[in-house]
This record gives structure tokens, sequence and C-alpha cells, in this order.
């Protein structure tokens, strides 16, 4: 068995789990948009203000990619890493920002489910990252997103199936169809991350 040259710089896992922990505030300031009575102008900043730095740490993994001639794992899977985990907070600020821009008053409970979700995954994830160092016991994050996932498409299809039920006006339909696509589109990205990091276990074991 050839042996692997591990550098000691530590600095992509370090990144990767400060990323993380980006997602873990943006998902508690979603739940705190949909809460009646929120200060949705305040919260949007704030939420504004996390997408920004998720933002800067993902161009710092990517000027460490570019500036490293050994990396823990494969370029490719690094890029993928950090997309993935920069697409959740985007497509989460897209929400709250939908939900401000929109002037929605009332959102169906149920998009609780969704945003319960995206917390638990937040969660999931900012806990996973650290492991990424030894590449073991991964294998119930993957498995826990996944079912989350489809937990949340189950809800997304309950939702949708209330938004057309006809209790709703047109214009609303809109706007709130808009706002839980934004959703959904951040519990795929978190199954996206997932995928990728079962990639990245399965080629480093």
């Amino acid at each position: 068995m050839a042996l692997r040259f591990r550098p000691a710089d530590t600095t992509f896992y370090d990144l990767f789990a400060q990323l993380a922990q980006h997602l873990v505030v943006g998902a508690d300031l979603l739940a705190q948009m949909l809460g009646d009575g929120s200060d949705r102008e305040g919260i949007a900043q704030k939420m504004r203000d996390a997408e920004h730095q998720a933002d800067e740490s993902t161009h710092n993994v990517i000027r460490r990619v570019n500036t490293t001639f050994v990396t823990p794992f494969d370029r490719e899977d690094i890029y993928a890493l950090a997309s993935g985990l920069d697409d959740v907070m985007d497509f989460m600020e897209e929400a709250v920002d939908l939900v401000l821009l929109y002037e929605v008053e009332h959102l169906p409970a149920e998009l609780a489910n969704q945003v319960e979700v995206l917390q638990r995954c937040a969660d999931l994830t900012a806990d996973a990252m650290p492991r990424l160092r030894t590449m073991k016991d991964l294998e119930e994050f993957w498995i826990e997103i996944n079912r989350l996932e489809n937990a949340g498409d189950k809800s997304y299809r309950r939702i949708l199936a209330k938004l057309f039920s006809g209790k709703y006006e047109a214009l609303e339909v809109l706007k709130l169809k808009d706002i839980v696509d934004s959703l959904e589109a951040a519990i795929d990205a978190f199954e996206k991350v997932a995928n990728t990091v079962e990639q990245i276990a399965v080629k480093e074991s």
C-alpha cells in the first residue's frame, strides 16, 4: 500500500469548520425571520452580514487551494465542498430577502418544518466538518442528512398542496412559493454537501 503524505497544515479543516458555523448562524436567523412580530429589517441585515462572512470564508478556501502545493484531499473535492456550503448560505439568505422584499405578513405555519430541517442540517454539518481531519465517524452524517432531505421533500410537497388549495390569493401564492422554493433549494444543497463528504471519505479510505 502506497503511503500518502498528509501536510501538517490544518488550515483547510479550520476554514471548512468556520464556513459551516456561518450556516448555523444563518439557519437560526432564518428561524427568527419567520417568527411573528420579528424585526425583519434587522434580521435581514444580520443575514446579509452572515452571508458576506460566508462568502469571505469560501474565498479563503479557494485562495488557499490555489496557493497550496499539497492539499489534504483532491482539489476538485475541496472546490465542490466549499461551493456547496456557500450555496446553502446563499439560498437561506435568498429566502430571508424574499420575505422582506415581498412584504409577506403571514407565513404558513408549515414553513417551520422546513426551517427545522435546515437548522438540524446546519448543526450536523458544523459537527461533521472537524471530522474531515481523520475521515472517521462521518457515515452517520451523510445518512442523516439524506434522511432529513427526504423529510424536507415531503414537507415541501405538503406546503405546495396547501398553497394551491384555493385558500390563498394568486399573488400571495406566487410570493410564498418563491420563498418555499428557496428553502427547498437550501435543503437540497445540504444533501449535495453530504454527498461530497461521502465522496471524499470513500476516496480517502
